[in-house]
């Protein structure tokens, strides 16, 4: 089968498209898909790199990818929710106990697994896995942001950004989010109350007494603390903030690492399927066009997800 694999650690030009990778075959806990699409992270080319090889060290040739939309074609033991012929979607890394969903093929654990929102295409549901489950987990439970409440989203034209703005605004929420100055129209067709230029303006002369900030993107923690009320939550995907600082402003840090879970991935099935939260997808590549659609990801500031069509 065809897959998108690296021999070693480094930038996009050691991709290659292996010709002949084995196909997977389904283990205990485990389903093989037929993959119609896989969507692009940052873990997935920080990986590549070799920042994290220390901590999760990689199998070479690895196949990349993550997040995959496809149909299933095996089950494996122990596998009672889900079927062959089934559409679904989810992850499938292989430091997740996958093989890598930029591949025709791939096995993924059934609990990072859901069936596939019936309302979009394949595309649109693989840009979601990842960047959903962090949304979820952001917004719903660690912020836990009810109605009336207002946060502030760093990054919110990302893929991780513009469902977060979703979310927060389906739950009642002011929604305040800071963006390229590209985006300021984006985001405000994701239904953001204020959009704040961070290449221009600056957010904490902006926002005051916020009750939640969730950064996905790398504008200063510290900052950040700012403009939250006392007791407030800061949720960062982007590294810790000073704990003096955080101390002395009452304010609770919460680190988010966020793994796709088979209930998150239905919940958000549930939310897209409703109309009430929308895939954002920026532009998709060809298998064949890996390395430029690598390349587009991670020089350019997408709008939403990079896809990789498979089938």
């Amino acid at each position: 089968m065809k897959a998108a694999q690296f021999k070693q650690y480094g930038g996009t030009e050691v991709i290659e498209i292996a010709e002949d990778a084995p196909k997977p075959t389904a283990k205990p806990g485990q389903v093989v898909i037929e993959v119609h699409a896989a969507s692009l992270n940052r873990i997935d080319s920080m990986i590549r790199a070799g920042h994290m090889h220390q901590m999760m060290p990689v199998n070479f040739p690895a196949t990349s990818g993550g997040d995959f939309a496809g149909v299933i074609t095996e089950i494996g033991d122990d596998v009672t929710d889900l079927r062959v012929g089934d559409e679904v979607y989810g992850q499938a890394g292989a430091l997740l106990g996958g093989t890598g969903s930029l591949a025709e093929y791939a096995a993924a654990p059934v609990g990072n697994a859901a069936k596939k929102p019936t309302s979009i295409d394949m595309i649109q549901a693989a840009s979601l896995p990842l960047v959903g489950a962090s949304a979820i987990q952001g917004i719903e439970e660690h912020a836990d942001i009810r109605s009336g409440q207002k946060i502030l989203v760093h990054g919110g034209a990302g893929g991780i950004g513009s469902l977060a703005i979703q979310l927060a605004k389906l739950r009642g929420a002011y929604v305040a989010t800071t963006v390229a100055t590209d985006d300021i129209e984006f985001a405000k067709s994701l239904g953001a109350d204020e959009v704040i230029d961070y290449k221009t303006q600056d957010f904490t002369a902006i926002v005051k007494d916020f009750d939640a900030v969730f950064a996905t993107a790398q504008p200063s923690l510290n900052d950040s603390v700012k403009v939250l009320k006392k007791g407030g939550v800061l949720v960062s995907m982007v590294g810790p903030a000073d704990e003096a600082m955080t101390a002395k402003h009452e304010i609770t840090v919460i680190p988010q690492m966020t793994q796709a879970s088979a209930d998150q991935l239905t919940r958000l099935a549930r939310l897209i399927d409703s109309g009430d939260v929308k895939p954002q997808v920026d532009k998709a590549f060809a298998l064949d066009r890996v390395r430029e659609a690598f390349d587009y990801f991670e020089q350019q500031n997408p709008r939403g997800k990079v896809v990789v069509t498979i089938k």
